[in-house]
């Protein structure tokens, strides 16, 4: 204990500076305004919150001298690592802790474990162990360093912690680079406090010199102290961005069981998209081909690589993402232009586009847009086909090359990579012409998917008629041109 009348080595947690508050001072200084609401037209998905942002701090010093309700150790499995930050948390707690961690009998890489605090400030230490980092084996250290933040996160909540002291988890040893893993540990911390934000009032991040410029530079990305700030971090958040909790995602990690085990996946998909498609497809227009540049322009003069475009145009899809799931989009949803049916006769989820209830003119494209990309990034993730009626469509309900384009250039991968069909349904001459200009000369990788379909009983050869619900105008209409369709499946009253 400290001699009566001496200053305490520990420090206070409320006696920290947050993290608005330097920045609040610069704010008042240099007189600037910060940007309105109104002004914002993209958010991020880390959108500035001023509760959040005050229970951050971030603090150069040493983790074992805070007073909060627990402090965190970075160790190995056996708890016994000799790391700055551990020999601190040793030294300052006392010999009781060494005697508490055998019981405790080690700690896996990822999980996190609880002691009292001893003679530390803090009443209590969590235990975790971060990842041995080697760059083949990425995913896996990614994953299991989100575990450790998690975990320590999680057990604060459990244990109605109030504050909770941060050090950093990967250890120079374990030869984890910092900046990586510096936006899991802010990532992770923001989406917790998002969740569960009030379970806790403050978050340390504790750090040393040599961290402390990297924490810096990254926490405005995930904790924007103004609307201005988080409009300048946008272009330099990291493509994966995790899921809701901050988890790295891993589409690898699907499992996928084919329906005939032992045959080639190419081999079964050929085999049956001949199957269904024997009636489809037969119209001229549906083997034209057309003298198609395939060589790409130079990327943006050579300035970039092809890696880094991706990346680029995948942290943009992932913006708009961001966009669609927290905009209203119920207006978009009543028209009821795009649905999930049932599944075709290959197991593949059969969407549905009814021309006739888009409303160009009238309704907000760009919210059309995000309600797509909304509905589709889930169904996307595996292979589907699209049903495009065209019935009874006219100038009104004509989407625009333009917009097309647009939509076909934001969308991800994985969108053209899963669909294995696009059925135009009672299409005109004229319609016929515009897609073909429009999927030869502006998105070629579409060209090969279309089958024009001038009845339902030829779409009813690729889809069961009892998988897919079809508007009453379009049954009227193909009875009135090609002859009624018996069914013992009426249409859905709803649309």
């Amino acid at each position: 204990m400290d001699p009566l009348g001496a200053p305490s080595q520990f420090v206070d947690v409320d006696s920290l500076p947050g993290w608005t508050d330097a920045y609040e001072a610069k704010q008042l200084d240099s007189h600037q305004n910060p940007v309105e609401k109104a002004q914002v037209d993209i958010r991020s998905p880390f959108p500035y919150r001023k509760d959040i942002n005050a229970k951050i701090i971030l603090w150069k010093g040493d983790v074992a001298l805070l007073n909060c309700t627990a402090i965190v150790n970075t160790s190995n499995e056996s708890l016994t690592d000799k790391n700055p930050v551990s020999e601190s948390i040793f030294m300052h707690a006392g010999p009781d802790l060494r005697d508490e961690l055998q019981k405790l009998k080690g700690c896996r890489t990822g999980e996190a474990k609880l002691t009292k605090g001893f003679n530390l400030a803090a009443r209590f230490i969590i235990h975790t162990v971060g990842p041995k980092y080697k760059s083949r084996y990425r995913t896996a250290a990614e994953s299991s360093l989100y575990s450790c933040y998690r975990n320590v996160l999680q057990l604060a909540k459990e244990q109605a912690m109030c504050s909770i002291g941060f050090c950093v988890i990967n250890s120079l040893k374990r030869c984890y680079p910092l900046e990586d893993a510096t936006h899991i540990a802010l990532r992770t911390v923001r989406r917790f406090l998002e969740i569960h934000g009030e379970t806790l009032e403050k978050v340390v991040f504790a750090v040393s010199e040599l961290e402390e410029a990297t924490y810096q530079k990254l926490l405005p990305l995930y904790f924007p102290r103004s609307l201005e700030e988080e409009i300048q971090s946008l272009p330099y958040l990291p493509a994966d961005i995790g899921n809701a909790e901050g988890e790295p995602v891993v589409p690898e990690r699907q499992i996928r069981i084919t329906e005939k085990p032992g045959v080639p996946d190419d081999a079964s998909d050929e085999e049956g998209l001949e199957a269904d498609l024997s009636f489809i497809g037969s119209h001229a227009f549906a083997r034209m081909e057309g003298d198609v540049d395939k060589q790409r322009r130079l990327i943006l003069q050579g300035q970039l690589s092809e890696a880094a475009l991706q990346k680029q145009h995948q942290r943009n899809y992932n913006r708009w993402l961001c966009q669609a799931r927290a905009e209203d989009l119920s207006d978009i949803a009543s028209l009821k232009a795009l649905y999930q049916t049932g599944v075709d006769n290959c197991g593949r989820t059969v969407m549905v586009v009814v021309g006739r209830n888009i409303p160009v003119t009238l309704i907000d494209m760009e919210k059309a847009l995000l309600y797509f990309i909304h509905v589709m990034d889930h169904i996307a993730v595996k292979e589907y086909v699209l049903v495009y009626f065209h019935t009874l469509t006219n100038d009104y309900n004509q989407l625009d090359s333009n917009f097309l384009k647009k939509l076909y250039d934001v969308v991800d991968a994985k969108y053209k990579r899963n669909l294995k069909a696009l059925y135009f349904v009672h299409p005109t001459f004229r319609s016929k012409v515009s897609a073909w200009f429009f999927t030869t000369f502006t998105v070629s990788g579409l060209k090969d998917k279309i089958h024009y379909v001038e009845s339902l009983q030829q779409l009813f050869t690729a889809i069961p008629p009892e998988q897919i619900d079809l508007p009453p105008f379009v049954l009227e209409y193909d009875a009135r041109e090609n002859g009624p369709y018996y069914s013992s499946y009426p249409p859905s009253p709803d649309l």
